[in-house]
């Protein structure tokens, strides 16, 4: 790309959320890494090797224009599709805590969950993009990609990663919405989306039990209700301005999985309200430039740049947004990590190579001629 191209606010953002997120990750993992590796730096050392190979990945993806992206958006679908699949095979798929979400190839294991998300905004992008005319004004046209939405929503819950769903369910309802889907068809489908994820989580006895916990965690606090109010006691503990970075108390084997899914809740303990704010703060931040290339590049008729930075914006931003709401008890429990924070190589991976694509879009849209000059010009010739 262009050297003198300056950096985007995204960029500052990612890097500070990176950043952030490593400081608060290790502080939470020191004693989980003590006692399972003997290292108390083993995941701060897995994290940043992690870290440097996705923002390497994300430069260089960076570096490739969406139109190959575009050609191979469908091919993307069917590969993540297949893994995800594969990943609920017995022999293949590897289960942790009673859900099926990793996918075992030798000395590789990873969530092929992580990976459909990128694709998926690909393959969306690229249809939005080719059919912007039937998407407006048929009902048929939201038809086909609320198709590949459901399969793939159905495929997650039969890991079972609710949370994940509910975040591809709603990236792709947005991003129809605000590529000009049909409004009345997709408020129809946004409804039945809605109460379907509502029917299947009073089904399940164990979403059932979080949904009660999470009405009324302290009715039962040291069973159903103990990850709740140990992140509620944990955000609370943290007071204006925090116990001091590494003086948390929660991540004493208090607080599950507090270097993954409750890393907020540890950042919030030790950074305490003016931290926690600042990240929340930064997550929008990332949502309103996101947005603002996917307006800028609507402007310049480059619709799949635009289609890509409004579902790249929204899937990232969304996941965190549940993971926060989580921790702070104003949604049920779920699996979900916390982008660019939590310890995780599949999350941060897919999220880094989501980046890339957005640092591209932004790229394509501010130098790039719009689609409508470069077939003007190509007429001409």
């Amino acid at each position: 790309m262009n050297e003198q191209h300056s950096p985007s606010p995204d960029l500052y953002i990612a890097a500070m959320l990176l950043a952030i997120g490593l400081v608060a990750m290790t502080s939470a993992s020191v004693e989980v890494s003590k006692n399972l590796h003997g290292d108390a730096l083993y995941y701060f050392k897995h994290q940043s090797l992690l870290m440097a190979v996705g923002v390497l990945g994300a430069l260089v993806l960076a570096r490739i224009p969406l139109s190959i992206h575009r050609k191979l958006a469908p091919w993307y679908g069917v590969f993540s599709l297949a893994l995800l699949t594969l990943a609920l095979i017995p022999g293949l798929g590897h289960t942790v805590n009673n859900s099926t979400r990793w996918l075992d190839l030798g000395p590789v294991r990873f969530q092929p969950s992580e990976l459909i998300k990128p694709a998926l905004v690909l393959w969306m992008a690229a249809y939005v993009a080719q059919h912007g005319a039937l998407l407006e004004t048929r009902v048929r046209g939201i038809l086909l990609p609320l198709g590949i939405v459901a399969l793939t929503v159905l495929l997650l819950l039969l890991e079972p990663d609710f949370g994940t769903a509910c975040v591809i369910a709603a990236t792709a309802l947005c991003m129809l919405f605000l590529c000009g889907g049909y409004l009345r068809a997709l408020l129809g489908c946004a409804i039945c989306a809605v109460v379907a994820m509502g029917g299947l989580a009073i089904a399940a006895p164990y979403r059932l039990m979080r949904i009660q916990s999470f009405l009324d965690p302290w009715a039962d606090p040291f069973n159903s209700g103990y990850q709740l109010t140990q992140s509620l006691i944990a955000i609370g503990s943290g007071g204006m301005w925090g116990r001091g970075l590494g003086e948390g108390v929660q991540k004493h084997f208090y607080l599950p999985e507090m270097h993954t899914d409750f890393v907020f809740a540890v950042a919030a303990e030790e950074l305490g309200l003016i931290g926690a704010v600042i990240i929340i703060v930064l997550f929008v931040m990332f949502l309103m430039a996101a947005f603002r290339i996917a307006r800028q590049a609507q402007a310049r008729e480059q619709h799949f740049a635009a289609a890509v930075a409004y579902g790249v914006g929204l899937w990232i931003s969304l996941q965190a947004f549940v993971n926060i709401a989580v921790n702070m008890g104003a949604l049920p429990t779920k699996g979900l990590t916390l982008p660019l924070m939590s310890a995780g190589g599949s999350s941060l991976l897919a999220t880094l190579a989501g980046l890339g694509l957005l640092w591209r879009a932004r790229y394509e849209a501010e130098i790039l001629p719009s689609d409508r000059t470069r077939t003007r010009r190509r007429r001409s010739a």
